[in-house]
């Protein structure tokens, strides 16, 4: 189609024409959210901490915080795994405990995002990768994600709760996505 000019009828030109304009207005109304949550985003510490989160940007960790809110409603970091659904569920019969897949019973929307998530962790994070190869030989790689945003979700809780970073943060990594969302805030 190279410098190939394509005749269309001038009702077909009208609705192209409307089309375009139509997904200009939209990109600019994206970009003028995206603006607003990075203004939010650069001035909350929280955010910075989640940074260091090997698959967790800007958004992810507003996700994140808005979804769970105050994280001092959990009293333990199991709470909130159960709260995200990705504890795995327990069956018993007198002294025979079996437990089998995880729950999905809680926030869609953390479980999703921490499976995503964790699926850049095991990549690339140091510290997860280790424990994403030794789950993933025995049990499978579905089951070694879920272990990995499990994982992620109690390391989750003990930044937010004790107000320092990840005990796998990279400070460069974290540095490039603050450049990033400082950009953005600016545009």
């Amino acid at each position: 189609m190279d410098g190939v000019a394509l005749r269309l009828s001038n009702i077909d030109r009208q609705l192209v024409d409307s089309y375009v304009r139509e997904i200009t207005m939209l990109g600019e109304l994206i970009q003028g959210v995206e603006k607003q949550l990075a203004s939010h985003a650069i001035n909350d510490r929280r955010v910075d901490l989640l940074l260091g989160f090997t698959g967790i940007d800007y958004y992810g960790a507003l996700l994140l915080l808005y979804e769970i809110g105050d994280i001092k409603r959990f009293r333990s970091p199991k709470k909130l795994v159960s709260w995200a659904g990705l504890a795995p569920s327990l069956h018993q019969s007198g002294d025979v405990r079996y437990t089998g897949r995880i729950t999905k019973q809680g926030n869609k929307r953390v479980r999703w995002f921490l499976t995503e998530a964790a699926k850049n962790a095991a990549r690339y994070d140091p510290k997860l990768r280790p424990f994403y190869e030794r789950i993933g030989s025995r049990k499978g790689n579905n089951k070694a994600i879920i272990a990995v945003a499990r994982k992620m979700l109690v390391s989750i809780y003990w930044v937010l709760t004790r107000n320092e970073y990840y005990y796998g943060d990279r400070p460069e990594v974290r540095e490039r996505k603050v450049k990033k969302l400082e950009k953005l805030s600016e545009r």
